[in-house]
């Protein structure tokens, strides 16, 4: 005949109980709230694309009203048609930038906005790289003259993680006091373009700050923002540009994992304080 266990031994497993309970109870209530949290930031992540697709739905603001604004990026995604002249001396090229998969360049150009003193950054459009010769640029066909340009407002480029030093300084190839409203220089052909960027320094980079380029080419340049052009692919460019990646779908990951861990946890402990020890006093009276 089994004898009951000592007081001792049946208030010890009742404090191992309420332990264990607690514990539980402490770790599925943080990873539900984690879980919750991460769906939280999923749907102010919808809720930022829905303002973006909002943005990108408004008819394009003409130049008037965007050297209006007194914060530009206020108006972020939101479509302009500009006329200008481009600076092509100025033109810079940020490497190991992809689309469609392919290793390539995003080319830049400053934009002097015609009848004002000021200069916009347009991101042009993206070219393939050389891979056996990365200085060896792809053609770019640069407007000469006033020319009209419909882009979206966008952030300043994106900065990748640069491993190696900065491009070694080359010649000067334009004066870095040029006059925002001074005619391009870039021929309307199909040359291939220079790698220098004026101002001593390469055309080819792996990031651009504009508040340091602005200071470099002695630009009237906004710093805050920058275009991207939306027109068609044309001037050797593509313009297939990637739609911001704001992660939801790794937030409901997240969440799916937290929701998961809580799970596991309730489950455990129903087997391991209920169930378990049920089937072990079984056994034992069958014994």
């Amino acid at each position: 005949m089994n004898q009951a266990p000592p007081a001792s031994t049946r208030r010890r497993r009742r404090g191992g109980f309420w332990l264990i309970t607690v514990a539980t109870l402490l770790t599925i209530a943080a990873t539900l709230s984690l879980g919750r949290w991460q769906l939280s930031r999923a749907a102010q992540k919808i809720a930022i694309q829905a303002d973006i697709d909002a943005q990108k739905s408004l008819p394009p603001i003409d130049q008037k009203a965007f050297l209006a604004l007194e914060h530009p990026a206020d108006s972020m995604h939101r479509s302009v048609r500009l006329r200008g002249l481009w600076l092509e001396p100025h033109t810079v090229y940020l490497d190991n930038r992809q689309m469609h998969g392919l290793q390539g360049f995003y080319v830049l150009t400053p934009f002097a906005l015609e009848g004002s003193n000021q200069t916009v950054m347009i991101q042009r459009g993206w070219i393939q790289r050389n891979f056996t010769d990365r200085t060896a640029l792809q053609p770019v066909v640069t407007p000469a003259g006033l020319v009209d340009v419909v882009a979206v407002i966008s952030p300043p480029p994106g900065h990748l993680l640069e491993l190696g030093k900065a491009e070694p300084a080359a010649p000067p190839q334009a004066a870095a006091s040029e006059s925002a409203s001074a005619p391009a220089a870039g021929a309307a052909g199909s040359a291939a373009p220079s790698t220098k960027a004026g101002a001593g320094s390469s055309a080819i980079r792996q990031n651009l700050d504009l508040g340091t380029f602005r200071t470099e080419t002695g630009l009237p340049l906004l710093t805050d923002v920058s275009l991207q052009q939306t027109d068609p692919a044309s001037e050797g460019l593509q313009r297939d540009w990637p739609a911001p990646a704001l992660g939801v779908e790794t937030h409901y990951g997240y969440a799916f994992q937290w929701f998961g861990i809580s799970a596991l946890v309730a489950i455990l402990y129903v087997w391991f304080q209920f169930i378990a020890p049920i089937r072990r006093a079984r056994a034992e009276r069958r014994g």
